[in-house]
């Protein structure tokens, strides 16, 4: 193949999915967090046999997924923050209702 071994493509890859893991996927996107690893696993055996078009591919969906993944977590989190916000919120206006009687 023509293309040249996608170095910096891994690299991005790898970074992305570091971030990932880091912001927490790995427990709240777990699914995405598979698929981005499993596909970066592949793109280093693409990478070592010289496939280097199919490493790109493997190694840009990789990221794509890792990304997803991320934004998966980010949204669960703000989720998970509103709850406790509504939660806090009730239980202050239970107080104040009770002080009030």
């Amino acid at each position: 193949s023509s293309t040249p071994p996608p170095t910096n493509q891994m690299a991005v890859s790898n970074a992305a999915l570091a971030h990932a893991v880091a912001a927490g996927s790995a427990e709240y996107a777990p699914r995405e967090m598979g698929m981005a690893r499993e596909k970066m696993v592949r793109a280093n055996l693409a990478l070592a046999s010289k496939n280097n078009d199919a490493a790109l591919d493997l190694a840009q969906q990789a990221q794509l997924d890792a990304q997803l993944a991320e934004s998966k977590t980010e949204t669960a989190k703000a989720r998970k923050s509103a709850d406790a916000l509504d939660e806090a919120s009730r239980v202050l206006r239970e107080e104040m209702s009770r002080k009030a009687k």
